[in-house]
């Protein structure tokens, strides 16, 4: 097994420390050239993309609701922990390019969740299923390699990530409750069942108002501590800036200078904000929306959301905590042993130890919130891999069993395994944005030329549209068919 977990250290390290770096920001700078900036041009179109997603979804899964699963998956323990370690190896500059990322990020959620829509296909229930793995197959006309994607995803999301999350949730438990592991690991389990058990349907349910209470509830606190400390705010939002070029000396993170800042900034951004790995395409292709681009707009939200919001807040508790009290946080001088509950001692230094509980809440929450979003992926690959009755209760089944054994048992070779295998799935994703992306600047001037005429819903249909690059394959979008 040491054999093993080196090669999979190592794998990991490599994919995740260099070359999904170079990918998905060259990725996100090219679809943001060839959508024109939609992120920056179309500000307006996501917000009202966001007020009207809860409607229209006549028995499917809502726009809102897939929104809300993406969101559940994005905001997750790494919104605490990770953007603690950038600040620890960065220093407050890495919150910069986060923000930097951010906004490339955005035209990538944007894109796949476009191509999760136009490919999506029609099931029997009044649900439609897309994403990566329909869209490599019906877009590229790759089905094998959709089929890998399928497999490496459905497994490192429904089995892999449960045992991830649960082990957070039971080790937050045996630290502010002293709860043994197993005995945590049969509450995760018991609380993770009904929900995963209920499938696709549940989860959106669930997640629905669950992810944006936690997100508003999260920010709210912050909101307390920055109004309660002006001043160290202010001091805060300085670093950031004079850290993310080198203005300030002294404000280097552990690894030192700005290209620590730069380099710590832009991985945190890119793996927080998830776009272009893939699974918010899963959770996209699932809705029933009138308009492809509907949908990329509010995944495109999603990533602000996530980056400029909760990130943002994790980042400005520690740095007015450090601010308040060098021995809280101290760029240079913090060590990354302390990442793990850096951001739950700023936060009870600045508002007082009552805050130990609404924090640990918070990490459960956070961390049951991903095993949700995740399986909801893992589900959507399996039915493109199967239609079979029987798959989707076993793979549920199986996922509740593994919450249960990673909830009692630290498995770090699963958890490196789950990497490999995200990192894989997301290469394949990269490789059909780009080759796709086409249908996305189709989609998209089909929707701006529908607003330009006064149309005040667009509507989307394939048949004989001009702006895409071909007939589309299928009944969904096709003509007087064409989903809502």
């Amino acid at each position: 097994m040491g054999v093993v977990d080196n090669v999979l250290s190592t794998l990991s390290n490599w994919l995740f420390g260099t070359i999904l770096v170079w990918l998905l920001l060259g990725v996100g700078a090219f679809v943001t050239w060839r959508t024109r900036a939609v992120q920056l041009r179309h500000v307006r179109s996501v917000l009202r993309a966001v007020a009207g997603s809860r409607s229209g979804a006549e028995g499917g899964i809502s726009s809102f609701q897939a929104f809300a699963v993406g969101l559940a998956c994005r905001v997750g323990t790494g919104n605490v922990v990770g953007v603690a370690l950038a600040l620890v190896l960065g220093g407050p500059g890495a919150v910069f390019w986060m923000w930097v990322v951010a906004l490339v990020g955005m035209a990538t959620a944007f894109c796949e969740a476009t191509l999760g829509q136009v490919f999506k296909v029609r099931r029997g229930d009044g649900t439609f299923r897309g994403g990566p793995a329909y869209y490599l197959a019906r877009g590229l006309h790759w089905p094998a390699v959709g089929g890998v994607f399928a497999v490496v995803f459905m497994v490192a999301n429904g089995l892999a990530m449960p045992m991830v999350q649960a082990n957070a949730m039971t080790a937050a438990l045996a630290s502010s409750a002293g709860l043994s592991p197993w005995w945590g690991a049969a509450i995760v389990a018991a609380i993770v069942a009904p929900v995963l058990l209920g499938g696709l349907r549940s989860i959106a349910s669930v997640t629905e108002w669950m992810a944006p209470i936690m997100a508003i509830a999260y920010l709210a606190l912050v909101l307390l501590i920055i109004v309660t400390h002006p001043a160290q705010a202010g001091t805060a939002l300085g670093q950031i800036v004079a850290g993310a070029f080198g203005l300030r000396a002294g404000l280097a993170g552990a690894a030192g200078g700005v290209a620590a800042a730069v380099l710590n900034g832009v991985r945190r951004g890119l793996f927080s904000n998830e776009a272009g790995l893939g699974g918010a395409a899963c959770a996209s292709g699932s809705a029933t929306v009138a308009h492809p681009a509907q949908q990329g707009f509010i995944q495109a939200f999603g990533v602000f959301v996530d980056t400029m919001l909760v990130c943002t807040a994790t980042a400005l508790s520690i740095l007015i905590a450090g601010a308040d009290d060098g021995s809280v946080y101290t760029p240079g001088v913090t060590g990354a042993d302390v990442s793990g509950t850096l951001t739950q001692q700023a936060i009870a230094h600045l508002l007082g130890s009552w805050t130990s509980w609404p924090m640990t809440i918070l990490i459960l929450v956070l961390a049951y919130s991903t095993i949700l979003g995740a399986f909801s992926y893992a589900e959507v690959c399996l039915d493109y891999l199967t239609r079979c009755s029987w798959a989707p209760t076993a793979l549920r089944a199986a996922a509740v069993v593994c919450a249960f054994v990673g909830g009692g048992a630290a498995l770090t070779t699963v958890w490196t395994l789950a990497d490999v295998l995200l990192g894989t799935g997301a290469i394949l994703n990269l490789i059909a944005i780009v080759a796709l992306s086409r249908w996305v600047a189709g989609a998209l001037r089909d929707w701006e030329a529908q607003r330009a005429a006064g149309v005040e819903a667009p509507r989307f249909v394939a048949t004989g549209n001009r702006f895409l690059p071909r007939e589309l394959d299928g009944d969904v979008w096709a003509g007087d068919a064409a989903s809502r």
